[in-house]
């Protein structure tokens, strides 16, 4: 039955998306995009992962397990011309990963689960084609900072204790395109965005010689979302 709900969804937006292309349709708000502010709220899915970069090329990589987490958040457009719009989009993210140490026989020492809680501060550039009928295509980029609010950095224990730490402040950059489709009511925008993060994540062991975190010369998020905007 929920396969069943989520391919009757998946049809409806495709219906209405689809409709949006015959010729000479009726167009949609037809001023939406003269406004000088504009206010919106967004719905995502997410994939989180970690690139690793070692001081000696030897053995086997730390593996990352990836799962799907949600972000949600709000939307502030501040239009600049018919092209260009710069967006603040405040959100809250969910991710999880888990990391496969090498060298360990015991489950407890090789595995570590990562929850991470971002609250996002993303400050973004818009470029938009222009309007044909009731869609327009764009691009979007910009940069961001976060705080993980299960970064664990202040702990005093470390893995040999089974705790895997990560510092709490994040930055990074972002990148994505999408399509705005004008319905009768609102603005609606499905959109994919590539994150990543350019600080250094990890919070090394008390050992500098630690089996998890001795060989690691840094630890950055790359990730990727899946947006749908409404304004």
């Amino acid at each position: 039955m929920k396969n069943l709900l989520s391919l009757l969804g998946l049809l409806l937006v495709c219906q209405g998306a689809l409709s949006q292309f015959k010729k000479d349709p009726v167009l949609n708000l037809q001023t939406e995009d003269l406004k000088l502010l504009n206010w919106g709220y967004y719905l995502g899915l997410n994939q989180y992962d970690f690139q690793f970069e070692y001081k000696n090329n030897v053995g086997q990589d730390i593996l990352v397990d990836k799962s799907y987490g949600f972000n949600v958040g709000l939307i502030g457009e501040l239009r600049i011309n018919e092209f260009l719009d710069a967006r603040f989009e405040p959100g809250l993210l969910y991710s999880q990963r888990i990391l496969g140490f090498p060298g360990f026989t015991n489950e407890a020492d090789a595995i570590r689960e990562v929850r991470s809680t971002y609250i996002r501060f993303p400050l973004l550039m818009k470029a938009s084609a222009r309007r044909f009928g009731n869609w327009k295509p764009f691009i979007t980029g910009g940069v961001y900072a976060s705080m993980n609010l299960g970064s664990k950095e202040d702990s005093l224990d470390d893995n040999s204790s089974g705790e895997f730490r990560m510092k709490k402040n994040v930055y990074g950059y972002e990148l994505g395109f999408g399509i705005d489709i004008y319905t009768e009511y609102f603005k609606f925008s499905p959109s994919i965005r590539g994150v990543f993060a350019l600080s250094d994540e990890l919070v090394p062991d008390n050992d500098p010689n630690s089996p998890w975190t001795g060989n690691i010369e840094g630890m950055r998020t790359r990730g990727f979302f899946i947006n749908f905007t409404f304004e």
